[in-house]
C-alpha cells in the first residue's frame, strides 16, 4: 500500500531525515497488546506483524486497522482473541517500514497466572537494532519452571503445571537427540518438583569409546510427563512474565560432572534445559 503524501505516521529528523515510526506498547495479562504512536491513519493505513520464517503464507501476517485516538497519535490493537503462532513476529507499518520499539508497560505480565490451561503469551520487546518484535508462546498444556535450586552434581526445578495435573508415575525426561534419560517427579494436583543428576547425562552422551574426553557441548532439553503411560509431552519453560530472553539473564552455577561442566540454563525461547560443556 503506497501512503497518501499528505498524512504519514513517519516522524521527521531535524536534517530531513524520515525516521520510523516508535510505537510504545501495553501488553494485559488477557494477552491483548495495545500499540500507540504519533501520526494519522491516512486511508486504511494498519500495523503488520510478521512471523520470522513464516513466508507469505496465511500464518504469516497479521493486519490490525490503525485508529485515531484524537491526541495526535494512532493506536492498534492485537487483541487477545487473534491467533498468533508461536514464534518472533516483526512489526511494520502498511507500506512496509520497519517499526521502532518505544516505551513497553509490561507490569501485567509479572507473576501472570493463566485462568486457563492453554497458555498464550505475547511480550513486546526492542530487537538488537531497535526495531520492535513481539514473541509469542502458545502452550497446552504447559510446564512454568520457576526457583531452580543447584547444588553440586545436580540441581532441582520447582514448576507449576497448567493445563493437567501431576499423577503416578510423573517424570521429567531430558532429551538429547534420541537419547531419553528420566527422572522421578515429586509433588501433586499443579505443583511439581524434580531433581536432575548431571553424571546420569554425562554417561549418557555416547561421545567415544569409554575413558575418552568429551568433544562437544552438549544441551540436553527439559520435558514433563504428567503421568506413568500419559502421552503428554510437556516442555518446560518460563515464560509467564516479562522476560523475552532469558537465556544471558538466568545464569547458573556449573559443577564438573564425567569430564563435563553442567549446569541449568535457558535457551533463546525461554525453555529450560542442561549444558554440558567439555572440561578445558
Amino acid at each position: 500500500m503506497t501512503r497518501p503524501a499528505a498524512s504519514t505516521t513517519l516522524t521527521t529528523a531535524a536534517g530531513g531525515e524520515q525516521l520510523p515510526p516508535r510505537a510504545d506498547c501495553v501488553a494485559d495479562s488477557a494477552g491483548t497488546v495495545t500499540f500507540t504512536w504519533e501520526g494519522s491513519t491516512a486511508g486504511g493505513e494498519a500495523l503488520v506483524l510478521r512471523r520470522r520464517g513464516a513466508g507469505t503464507g496465511p500464518d504469516g501476517a497479521v493486519r490490525l486497522p490503525l485508529i485515531e485516538r484524537g491526541d495526535g497519535r494512532v493506536g492498534a490493537v492485537l487483541s487477545g482473541s487473534v491467533e498468533l503462532a508461536e514464534g518472533h513476529w516483526d512489526a511494520f507499518t502498511g507500506d512496509g517500514t520497519a517499526v521502532a520499539a518505544g516505551v513497553r508497560d509490561l507490569r501485567a505480565l509479572i507473576d501472570r497466572v493463566p485462568e486457563t490451561g492453554r497458555v498464550t503469551v505475547r511480550l513486546p520487546h526492542p530487537m538488537a537494532d531497535g526495531r520492535l518484535a513481539v514473541r509469542s508462546w502458545v502452550r497446552e498444556p504447559h510446564a512454568e519452571a520457576g526457583d531452580i535450586e543447584v547444588e553440586p552434581g545436580a540441581f532441582t526445578v520447582a514448576g507449576v503445571l497448567h493445563g493437567a495435573r501431576i499423577g503416578a508415575g510423573a517424570r521429567v525426561e531430558a532429551r538429547l537427540g534420541d537419547k531419553v534419560r528420566g527422572f522421578a517427579v515429586t509433588g501433586e494436583a499443579e505443583r511439581f518438583r524434580c531433581t536432575v543428576r548431571y553424571a546420569d547425562l554425562a554417561e549418557d552422551t555416547g561421545d567415544a569409546a569409554e575413558g575418552s574426553a568429551p568433544v562437544e557441548q552438549r544441551l540436553w532439553t527439559l520435558w514433563l510427563r504428567p503421568a506413568a503411560g500419559d502421552a503428554s509431552e510437556v516442555r518446560i519453560s518460563r515464560i509467564l512474565d516479562d522476560i523475552w530472553d532469558r537465556k544471558d539473564i538466568y545464569v547458573y552455577p556449573a559443577h564438573q560432572a564425567a569430564g563435563y561442566r553442567a549446569g541449568p540454563r535457558y535457551n533463546g525461547a525461554n525453555d529450560l534445559c542442561v549444558q554440558l560443556a567439555p572440561l578445558v
